[in-house]
């Protein structure tokens, strides 16, 4: 997600002055098991602890399938969802995310009818399921979407899932959860799993999702995820001036840009991508997924869902100046490394995700923009006080102020202190392996501080507590 904006605001003056777990202590499974368990959808469910009312760790969903229909004039949603998934706890009904109010026409378990019901945010079917099984839910629905409070004091903050537009365009902006606004979702980040989706429109509007576009077939467009997804790592937009320019990146990577007639001004930024994923795969290792791309909807955040940026239109804020987009960007995609093919188990691991995008952008336009990235480190300690100061450290964020400016700069000067401790070559070594060696996971903070020591043959266990606990800036 790109920075708040008091965080922004603080590091685009840096810029100017040159030229994103399970508690602490929980083991999870090896990451060799997990990496290669997860190539089917398995995951390692654990309830979140700053957001408990989403998610159910009881069951695994391995696969989401997503025929939906989208009517403008009347605003009308009609969805079909088979959820593929694996009963891990017996619990006398299976309960899955689903917060919009929509009506269920229709619920088999197996093929076999079945009672089902939305009460308080949940989909409620009324079917005892014994542990160890894999069962197939298949759901209809239909009605008008409807999106839920963010809890962040961010500037862009703005209610979170499947937004509808005045004139019957949608959109979706979801993190810290708000996939469940659409569909019915296991609505937790270490809950990862595959996906296909149709999405059906009228004739002369286009829709645009996660994954890797698939065949159109007259008015009804097809994406699919091969690659395990978080669930608020999904997107979908659907307008009527929608137009696609389609590159080509490293490898011969397929790269598709969704724009409307209004976001030309952004064209020359977007049509980057190509060189944004190169300078990242130098130093990260090679992009991580069969596509790449990026959708403008009316927002004013971006977001890094996976193999599709949602950039807002609105993104830059008053200021308008497209040259800041550049570093956005760069954000974005190093999100598809940090946040997407490794994401992170709970969300007081939050910083898992934004500190090495972070940082990764602090590199790219200290690089770009000719001054010192230990220029911007000294500078930047004086938003990390402050970030301390008002939000707490980001090791522990607190519920009600999600992904706000101490999820940022504060664990990407953590990063800045392992590079010049173990110098480019073991810094981006470590870099990859971590991406390479957790693909398709989610993971917490125990994984990450036990990798770095491994990987690295010392132990930086203090320093990465240090700057993740502290309430002030370390030394």
């Amino acid at each position: 997600m790109r920075r708040p904006s008091r965080a922004l605001a603080a590091l685009t003056a840096l810029t100017m002055l040159a030229g994103c777990t399970v508690s602490r202590g929980t083991t999870l499974a090896p990451p060799e098991q997990l990496a290669a368990g997860n190539l089917d959808g398995t995951s390692t469910p654990v309830a979140d602890p700053l957001y408990p009312a989403y998610g159910n760790p009881a069951v695994d969903v391995l696969h989401y399938g997503l025929a939906l229909t989208w009517a403008p004039q009347t605003k009308t949603l009609t969805g079909k969802a088979t959820v593929k998934l694996r009963v891990l706890r017996a619990e006398p009904a299976l309960t899955l995310d689903f917060t919009s109010p929509y009506t269920v026409s229709a619920t088999t378990i197996d093929g076999a009818a079945a009672t089902g019901r939305i009460a308080r945010g949940k989909l409620v079917v009324d079917r005892a399921l014994p542990a160890g099984t894999t069962v197939t839910l298949v759901v209809d629905y239909s009605g008008t979407p409807a999106p839920v409070p963010m809890p962040s004091h961010r500037g862009d903050a703005e209610p979170l899932g499947l937004t509808v537009t005045a004139d019957g365009e949608l959109w979706t902006m979801q993190e810290p959860f708000g996939a469940s606004t659409w569909y019915p979702a296991n609505d937790q980040p270490s809950d990862k799993a595959l996906y296909d989706i149709s999405v059906t429109v009228p004739d002369g509007w286009e829709a645009v999702a996660s994954g890797t576009p698939g065949p159109v077939t007259g008015s009804t467009f097809t994406y699919a995820a091969t690659q395990p997804v978080a669930t608020y790592l999904t997107t979908l937009a659907v307008g009527q001036d929608y137009r696609v320019e389609r590159l080509r990146g490293p490898h011969d990577l397929p790269i598709s840009l969704w724009t409307r007639p209004e976001d030309d001004r952004f064209l020359p930024v977007l049509r980057k991508a190509p060189e944004h994923i190169r300078w990242l795969e130098a130093r990260f290792g090679r992009y991580p997924f069969p596509s790449a791309g990026a959708v403008i909807v009316p927002s004013r955040s971006a977001m890094e869902t996976q193999q599709m940026v949602t950039i807002g239109g609105d993104v830059l804020g008053s200021s308008g100046n497209v040259a800041g987009l550049d570093g956005i960007m760069l954000h974005e995609y190093a999100h598809q490394w940090f946040g997407d093919a490794v994401s992170p188990a709970v969300w007081k691991d939050v910083w898992l995700n934004e500190g090495w995008a972070t940082y990764a952008e602090a590199l790219y336009t200290a690089e770009r923009d000719g001054y010192s990235i230990d220029d911007w480190a000294q500078r930047a300690r004086k938003s990390d006080a402050d970030a301390r100061q008002r939000l707490g450290p980001p090791g522990n964020p607190r519920a009600d102020s999600f992904a706000e400016g101490n999820v940022y700069v504060c664990p990407a000067l953590m990063l800045r202190e392992l590079h010049r401790a173990l110098g480019d070559t073991a810094f981006f070594a470590l870099a990859r392996a971590w991406v390479s060696q957790h693909a398709g996971t989610a993971q917490d903070r125990a994984a990450f501080t036990a990798f770095v020591n491994r990987q690295t043959g010392r132990d930086f266990t203090k320093l990465i507590d240090a700057w993740l606990d502290s309430p002030t800036t370390p030394a």
